[in-house]
């Protein structure tokens, strides 16, 4: 009885080419005997009924694996690990001690909201993995026992003899034994956007990237041309596509800026309410207020310093954000991916499909006779459909009839008066074709190949052919040879005449240039990464201004020769990777994330996936784009158009400038609350303010005006500043000085209210108290519109929802102040309207005031490039 294949694809007696490496090009270094020999099966029978049986059971199905999934409780559970989370767990606990519900279900109704955003989000990994299924083919067919026969792609074991053929997927990874014509499109796994020709023998290099494995084929990519038989040497999760799928398990995705610096603001402001708590109510005990009074107090202003709208806030600028987005043709999959894509310092972009049109076309023609050349190009092509606007087939083939027929010569037009009566097919061995045809004096053949072939005889035409070469251009010879009778062969050397050369290329995108001059101007490196040839990349990066006269190129095998500490040195310097595997995509992300770099990267292919899961953030094409790449993104551009980045940057700027408005916002006003009530203890002052009417204040002026900043516009000069640095946090040191400055300012005005109208004798002084501060606070979402421009400079219409946010603040409070059910409620009294235009005015001064601190900045302290350019201080 045979031994049965073991897991990595060969017996436990035999030795395994591919032990200890993590790729498969050892396989074709060996001649196919050997391969034969090694996995104990036969070149021309296959394997026995009985061996496949064996093998079956020892290796297992043809398919990816699902990934170990987590229950949903723990899923919904671990959504409440983050810090800010935790400390408003325990707000709304207070706040439910202290008979505050409407404020601890408040709460308690936000934690739920983003608990659901984030439970949608688990399942990205494993939809990736069944997409990646979805590559795998249903039937194939194999040689058992020496008889075709019919077999689902899912039961395919290694020593298999599997035949392949045009418009089939390749079902397993195969050593090819023998080849008719195969020309395979791999750019789903390598990113190469020209078809592959395939051959048998074995390549003595050991070390090859997959694209240049030529007598390899892969699982998941395609065959455009021809026939093949070959040796399954890996199936399901040892196949290239099953180590990308691997990959993906378990790879969680790095947080995200936001993330990071809601983290650090979190632990501090929990830190700070405790603290303010415990000293409040230590000075309030020791001046000799009751402790009950001062317990509730106490945990009132707690609760007003963590600004519990945050969660909300930001939840609702990422859903506004992601629906502009859409409109711009991005459509965001994961929320945090919005204010991410305003911190991306690099932009890593895939060649194919994505800088470039995913096509092939005629970009360049060397010809001392084009009329000959351009029916030349029209007739020696396998292509379907009979005119311009109806052809179809091999992107090559097509590109060559699209352009003669474009220029005039139609192959349906020509072939009237110049039937083709036989053909000399392409193959990898001839690199060449020919066509024949009668005419009216005989015949003419016409023959296409690689420069190479055609040109030995002619000297300063392979000096050209390798010029266009070395510029990028996949380059053709094409010639002519007429004959008095039907010719019996094409040899090249038998009479054939030079017509011309021309070269071919995947065209660069028309929007590909401005997009990356924007990145530059916007402070972003975009990188190219791709599994094409170094010159087609490097002449591409020239075109859309990716790279200038001189560019800095790493290949896949350069770079797999450098170990990490090499590639830290040299990976902030690269401009293009070639020949790239996905393995080498993910190094090369994470050593620049190594130097505190946020990186999107941008692809399609099924070699794309671990990038993007790897990257900060994940952009993937919706229209060529396979469901993999989308899958594993946050990001899909709808259009395929690399402009549309510059537009989500743009608006993830935005967002980020908003999350800090409200957050210098919001942070001055709960900083007014503290003080005010600290500043009138320490004075010996009554309590200024009721427990209940702190919540109110932090309810209403935090809620409403907070979520309406959501809706500010960009600044005008937004993307003229460099990514806000990944590694600071929130705040610098103007945004500091500007919260101190305003909460202290806010304080002081109205425990001076506080004095005034005590010494008047005014019975309403605690309801002038509650009012001026409201005011005050409502005075600064105003002013926090910009932190640069005055508010007079500002549209005044530019935030309808603010202003709707704060006339409808107004409204609540003055239906507190003036109804009974709010006199009740609150301990308000009704003002004259004396008081309250008094508390207008008082008002006023913190937008005052605001307006002068603006006027000061801009004087002494000019804009710079960088968000924030001052020391960390968070």
């Amino acid at each position: 009885m045979p031994t049965t294949v073991a897991n990595k694809g060969c017996h436990d007696h035999k030795q395994d080419p591919t032990a200890g490496s993590a790729s498969t090009d050892r396989w074709s270094a060996l001649e196919a005997h050997k391969i034969a020999e090694i996995l104990d099966t036969d070149l021309v029978a296959g394997l026995t009924a009985e061996q496949a049986a064996a093998r079956f059971a020892s290796d297992g199905p043809n398919v990816l694996p699902e990934p170990k999934g987590r229950s949903w409780v723990y899923r919904f559970l671990a959504q409440f690990k983050d810090v800010m989370i935790l400390v408003l767990l325990g707000a709304a606990g207070i706040a439910a001690l202290i008979g505050e519900t409407t404020d601890a279900a408040l709460i308690a109704a936000i934690l739920m909201l983003n608990a659901a955003i984030g439970f949608t989000q688990e399942t990205r990994a494993t939809r990736a993995i069944r997409a990646l299924k979805g590559l795998v083919p249903h039937d194939s067919i194999v040689i058992r026992g020496g008889r075709n026969e019919t077999v689902d792609a899912t039961r395919l074991v290694t020593g298999d003899l599997v035949a392949i053929s045009a418009g089939g997927l390749v079902p397993a990874d195969m050593r090819l034994t023998s080849v008719e014509d195969l020309e395979v499109d791999e750019a789903p796994l390598t990113g190469e956007s020209l078809t592959q020709a395939k051959s048998a023998p074995a390549i003595s290099d050991e070390h090859l990237a997959l694209g240049d494995q030529a007598n390899m084929a892969f699982s998941g990519t395609l065959a455009t041309r021809g026939s093949a038989l070959g040796i399954v040497v890996a199936t399901g999760p040892r196949s290239e596509i099953g180590r990308i799928a691997s990959t993906l398990h378990g790879r969680s995705r790095p947080p995200t800026p936001l993330q990071q610096r809601l983290a650090r603001i979190s632990r501090r402001i929990a830190i700070a309410a405790i603290a303010i708590c415990a000293i409040l109510f230590a000075t309030g005990l020791i001046l000799g207020h009751p402790p009950l009074v001062m317990l509730l107090t106490a945990a009132s202003v707690a609760i007003a310093s963590i600004p519990e709208a945050l969660p909300a806030v930001v939840a609702v600028l990422l859903a506004v954000g992601a629906r502009k987005m859409a409109r711009h043709n991005a459509l965001i999959r994961r929320l945090a991916a919005v204010e991410t894509l305003g911190s991306v310092t690099y932009i890593c972009a895939d060649k194919t499909g994505t800088l470039t049109e995913n096509r092939m076309e005629v970009a360049e023609i060397e010809s001392d006779d084009p009329t000959e050349l351009f029916t030349a190009m029209a007739l020696c092509t396998d292509i379907g459909g009979a005119g311009a606007g109806d052809q179809h087939g091999e992107p090559t083939e097509f590109a060559l009839a699209k352009f003669a027929g474009e220029s005039g010569y139609e192959r349906a037009d020509l072939e009237r008066d110049k039937p083709r009566t036989k053909t000399f097919a392409f193959s990898s061995e001839r690199k060449r074709m020919t066509t024949v045809h009668r005419t009216a004096d005989g015949y003419v053949s016409y023959m296409k190949g690689a420069p190479e072939v055609l040109l030995p005889s002619f000297p300063e035409a392979q000096r050209k052919a390798e010029t266009l070469a070395h510029s990028g251009l996949r380059v053709l010879a094409f010639a002519r040879r007429i004959s008095a009778s039907p010719p019996a062969g094409d040899d090249p050397g038998d009479g054939f005449e030079l017509l011309g050369l021309v070269g071919l290329m995947d065209p660069p995108r028309p929007e590909a240039a401005p997009a990356i001059a924007a990145c530059r101007t916007a402070g972003i490196k975009p990188v190219m990464i791709t599994g094409d040839h170094p010159q087609t990349a490097e002449t591409i990066g020239r075109r859309i201004g990716l790279v200038g006269d001189t560019a800095t190129v790493i290949t896949g095998p350069e770079l797999a020769a450098l170990d990490d500490a090499e590639l830290m040195d040299r990976v902030l310097s690269t401009d293009i990777y070639a020949r790239v595997d996905p393995a080498q995509k993910i190094r090369i992300v994470q050593a620049l994330q190594d130097h505190r770099q946020f990186v999107a990267m941008t692809g399609d292919g099924v070699n794309d996936a671990p990038a993007l899961l790897r990257a900060n953030i994940g952009v993937a094409m919706g229209r060529i784009g396979t469901d993999v790449a989308r899958e594993a993104a946050d990001l899909i551009l709808l259009d395929d158009n690399f402009a549309s980045i510059v537009a989500a940057v743009r608006e993830g700027r935005r967002i980020f400038d908003n999350i800090r408005k409200f957050v210098r916002y919001v942070l001055a006003c709960n900083l007014a609350e503290v003080l005010t009530l600290f500043i009138a203890l320490v004075l010996g002052l009554p309590l200024p303010l009721l427990p209940l009417q702190i919540l109110w204040i932090n309810l209403v002026t935090d809620g409403v005006p907070g979520l309406a900043l959501a809706g500010e516009p960009a600044e005008p000069d937004i993307m003229k500043r460099h990514p806000h640095p990944p590694s600071s946090g929130l705040f610098d040191g103007a945004m500091w000085r500007h919260i101190a400055i305003m909460g202290t300012f806010m304080a002081i005005v109205t425990v001076g209210v506080q004095i005034a109208a005590l010494d008047a004798g005014n019975e309403n002084w605690q309801t002038m108290v509650f009012t001026v501060l409201t005011f005050l606070q409502l005075g600064q979402a105003v002013a926090v519109r910009s932190d640069r421009r005055s508010i007079f400079l500002l549209n005044p219409l530019g935030n309808p929802a603010l202003i709707f946010a704060i006339i409808l603040t107004v409204v609540l409070h003055l239906a507190v102040v003036y109804s009974a059910l709010g006199n009740a409620l609150f301990y308000t009294a009704p003002l004259s309207a004396g008081e309250l235009a008094i508390c207008v005015l008082v008002s006023l001064s913190g937008l005052a005031l605001s307006e002068l601190l603006k006027a000061v900045r801009n004087r002494f302290a000019p804009a710079r490039k960088h968000w924030i350019s001052e020391p960390d201080l968070r």
